[in-house]
């Protein structure tokens, strides 16, 4: 399948982001098989599926998640910003997302640090993973290389990518040096030729946030292999869901990173 989607914090473009309604509609798409999520650590260093460093924005709750404990976010309201019918959301912990998806959809977690925000954020996240046997199901990314590099150090067969909203000359060669086989990078930032020297050095390139149906098109002109991460999966489709051939197994699909 080409340009393969991603949906981003879910199919947060109907849903409340990072939720489990908003992960299961994603996981109702049959087009769908991978999905973008970020993970942070409590207080009380439980690793948890949200995007800010605060909770003001999409919880009824205040206060940055690492101050909070997983029960005090637990009580918050994930949903009803986003609307009536969502009202009960909570923010889930990430165990319980790869318990939802497991056999199902692959996952991009992000590391959502910077600097030393999140001691032991990269051990906390792998060994849920690992519980729950899904590492070749997941890959890690950050903006931040010191995460990535920790990951692989505990880790050494984890796939990793670098997160960047830019297009620095040397880029390629950072990647190489890292050990990364993935790259997320903002869409605007992409041209052909360079998607083309990704993948001929086995990196993956999935290009974010791409929600109109122009940059989709645009996208897929310049290589197949270029993963598109969206708010907007329906949009997606409108564009693709003629190329799709009948969904195959999970166990059966052959991944490239």
């Amino acid at each position: 399948m080409n340009n393969l989607c991603v949906a981003h914090r879910g199919f947060s473009g109907k849903a409340p982001e990072n939720t489990r309604a908003a992960i299961q509609m994603a996981m109702d798409e049959p087009f769908v098989h991978w999905m973008e999520i970020d993970v942070q650590l409590t207080q009380d260093g439980v690793p948890v599926v949200i995007h800010d460093y605060s909770v003001d924005r999409t919880t009824t709750g205040k206060g940055k998640v690492k101050d909070l404990t997983w029960q005090q976010i637990r009580r918050m309201d994930a949903g009803e910003w986003k609307g009536r019918q969502f009202r009960g959301e909570q923010v889930p912990s990430l165990d319980e997302v790869l318990q939802l998806v497991k056999g199902r959809l692959k996952l991009n977690i992000e590391l959502k640090t910077s600097g030393d925000m999140y001691p032991g954020l990269e051990a906390a996240v792998l060994e849920r993973i690992q519980a729950h046997r899904m590492l070749p199901d997941v890959v890690l990314t950050s903006f931040e290389p010191k995460a990535l590099m920790k990951a692989k150090e505990l880790e050494p067969d984890v796939k990793t990518g670098l997160i960047i909203d830019a297009h620095p000359r040397n880029l390629l060669a950072r990647l190489k040096q890292m050990k990364c086989s993935f790259l997320s990078i903002g869409y605007s930032h992409l041209d052909a030729a360079f998607a083309s020297d990704l993948v001929k050095n086995g990196i993956t390139p999935m290009a974010w946030t791409v929600d109109d149906a122009k940059s989709m098109r645009s996208l897929a002109r310049m290589n197949p292999a270029i993963m598109i991460c969206t708010n907007r999966p329906d949009t997606w489709a409108q564009i693709f869901i003629h190329k799709i051939a009948p969904k195959v197994p999970f166990w059966r699909r052959k991944w490239r990173f």
